[in-house]
């Protein structure tokens, strides 16, 4: 039975507008009629609108006794017989529904009544039947059965065209991201976008797997948020009485598994970081770690450029990739070139051998941001970042960055003042960031101590001196090669996309506010 205050508009203290009205009286009738509109046991199908599509023309023998289920998409009404397009997660697939076929007996009840005028379009049905070719040629479902399972109770913002133009098309942003459920389903073409996402993700772990290395799972509330300069997430453990942070990184726990024993570990982790929102950043993030015991980083580029080779073909079936009017080629060796060579050869810029007040004059000269609270490697930074970063199309690997800008990195072999250290700039963007590993107990500590000294300057991004992790070092660490890599830009770039929110299910909102 219907509430009065459903009857009037509200139900619960929602507002329902008249549509949402008509489809929650729709149920009630249907439950009138003693149809179920929730039903709770199983519909076995046999089938996907895809295979009906891809393979009825080469095995039509195959597809008489077909059962699929999905979403009513469109309908038109034609007296005794109708056509109507179901959506499943593969696609759609036109059905053609006879009065008498559905309704063999006297009773017409499920056509005239519940088809024709309690169904609606996003109404989730199962149906059965044979394939067969309209005259059209358009590849269809007979339908000899039809069971309702699950009445959508607000209609689907389905687009419309009016002399040739599109109306009402879900594409605003922010509604998108909000409502992906809703995006997904009238938006299929997006669906895409996340298949190839699984694509990456599997493509890298199988790349992995191969080749012995193990995945595992570490700590997401850290009682010290290491591994990264970030600015954290903080909570508080009521049993424990402390603070706890969201990991800003998981390096220092793989390491400690190195330490442990295990000579090559991987885990695709969610990272937090408690900074801005743009179109390549999102405060909850992936980030594959790898480390690999007994290899350099110089082992670890020609590793990375074979990955990432292999991940383009797998989802584009390409070396080179598309992005916008752009063509990526991983099929070339990778460009290597130091940072500071880096800021020579794009920018002009010579930062070899300064002093920090000479970097922060040269920083001021160029118009970038450079305070009393940040010190040299962040200044090279900022510069690298205004200057250079831009230029770089094509996959380049940025290697030795000075000691102060890499606090968790083994100095150079053959220069002290710098460290083994590169990141990969793909269009513009930190793509992934590798080390030869620091496994010197003494440099390490001294390392964090410096960390210590930027935040007492007010650094609220210098690393937290973990104390755990140094004892670990103690024990001994061989020497490793680890590297992370931004999952969702790597998604972004091999899926054409400009916005990590594009290729994010449920990105980051501000709050929204219902009543």
């Amino acid at each position: 039975m219907l509430a009065k205050s459903y009857i009037r508009g509200i139900y619960f203290g929602m507002e329902l507008n008249e549509l949402q009205i008509q489809r929650r009286e729709k149920l009630g009738k249907l439950r009138e009629l003693g149809i179920n509109p929730y039903p709770a046991q199983p519909y076995d199908v046999n089938a996907t609108a895809a295979d009906i599509r891809e393979n009825y023309e080469n095995d039509k023998l195959n597809y008489k006794d077909i059962t699929i289920a999905g979403r009513l998409m469109s309908v038109r009404i034609m007296g005794k017989a109708s056509f109507a397009v179901i959506q499943d997660a593969t696609g759609r697939l036109q059905l053609y529904i006879n009065r008498d076929e559905i309704c063999p007996g006297e009773d017409k009840t499920l056509y005239n009544e519940v088809f024709k005028k309690l169904l609606d379009i996003g109404d989730i049905i199962g149906v059965k039947g044979y394939v067969f070719t309209t005259q059209t040629g358009e590849i269809s479902l007979h339908v000899s059965s039809l069971q309702l399972l699950s009445k959508s109770l607000t209609p689907l913002p389905l687009p419309k065209e009016k002399d040739g133009q599109i109306f009402d098309s879900f594409t605003d942003p922010e509604m998108r991201y909000r409502m992906r459920y809703v995006d997904l389903i009238v938006n299929p073409v997006n669906r895409e976008i996340f298949r190839k996402r699984t694509r990456v993700f599997n493509g890298m772990r199988n790349f992995f797997n191969e080749r012995g290395y193990m995945e595992v799972e570490t700590p997401i509330l850290q009682p010290i948020p290491g591994g990264a300069a970030a600015r954290p997430f903080i909570t508080h453990h009521n049993a424990l009485d402390s603070e706890l942070y969201l990991r800003i990184a998981n390096e220092l726990y793989l390491k400690r598994l190195i330490v442990g024993g295990f000579e090559g570990v991987y885990e695709f982790s969610k990272d937090f970081r408690n900074e801005g929102m743009d179109r390549t950043h999102n405060p909850e993030f992936t980030v594959m770690e790898l480390y690999v015991a007994y290899k350099d980083y110089y082992w670890m580029m020609d590793t990375t450029e074979e990955l990432l080779r292999k991940l383009a073909h797998e989802v584009n079936g390409s070396d080179k990739i598309t992005y916008g009017e752009k063509i990526i080629d991983f099929g070339k060796p990778f460009e290597r070139i130091s940072i500071i060579d880096a800021l020579n050869k794009y920018a002009s810029v010579d930062v070899k051998g300064k002093s920090e007040e000479e970097i922060r004059s040269i920083c001021k000269e160029k118009g970038i941001h450079a305070d009393e609270k940040m010190g040299v490697g962040k200044m090279i930074d900022e510069l690298f970042g205004e200057l250079v970063e831009h230029h770089l199309v094509q996959p380049t690997f940025i290697t030795d960055y000075p000691i102060e800008m890499s606090p968790l990195t083994k100095r150079h072999r053959d220069n002290p003042e710098l460290t083994e250290r590169f990141e990969l700039i793909i269009n513009g963007k930190e793509i992934a960031n590798c080390y030869s590993e620091l496994n010197d107990p003494i440099d390490q500590r001294e390392r964090f101590m410096e960390q210590l000294r930027l935040s007492e300057k007010g650094d609220d991004e210098a690393m937290f001196v973990d104390q755990d992790f140094l004892r670990a070092l103690e024990y001994g660490m061989p020497p490793t090669a680890g590297i992370g890599i931004g999952m969702d830009r790597l998604v972004m770039l091999l899926t054409d996309q400009t916005s990590i929110q594009e290729v994010l299910f449920f990105p980051q909102m501000r709050p929204e506010h219902f009543g």
